[in-house]
């Protein structure tokens, strides 16, 4: 069990998605860092000096100057600026994913379809793959393939 177990993890996919996490979880505190230390200050200076970390509703029904008050107190809260602050992380986390995807994909080109039409070799006209009779000229072809001319 042990010997299998072993196997198991030393497989490529395991070991790539342990270092996908770890980096994904690093990625996840720097953009939080971005959100709160940099983009939300300018944001809360612009709308007249808020902080969207202490923007909350109290449901208890006293007053609390601040959400670590009313967090200590144990009073329930609606805390929209932190859901805020969230949502901002959640966009630049997924605007980075998006990139970094396109990226990805423009390395590894598409590959070309499989054809649909075939050209019938006595009118030279296309025609769809599967046909037996060309719809131009009414010559019959071999099912599946385009004749062979002489």
């Amino acid at each position: 069990m042990l010997k299998e177990f072993k196997t198991f993890i030393m497989r490529g996919n395991v070991v790539d998605l342990a270092v996908g996490v770890v980096i994904g979880a690093s990625f996840g505190t720097i953009v939080t860092s971005l959100v709160n230390d940099v983009i939300m200050p300018p944001i809360g200076l612009l709308l007249g000096r808020v902080d969207f970390s202490h923007l909350f509703v109290n449901l208890s029904g006293q007053a609390f100057p601040s959400l670590a008050a009313a967090k200590a107190a144990g009073a329930p809260t609606l805390n929209y600026g932190l859901f805020i602050n969230a949502v901002i992380n959640f966009l630049i986390v997924a605007f980075a994913v998006f990139v970094v995807v396109k990226q990805v994909n423009r390395l590894f080109p598409k590959s070309p379809a499989a054809p649909a039409t075939k050209e019938c070799g006595h009118c030279a006209m296309s025609i769809p793959l599967r046909a037996r009779r060309c719809p131009h000229c009414t010559s019959e072809l071999a099912a599946g393939r385009a004749p062979v001319t002489p």
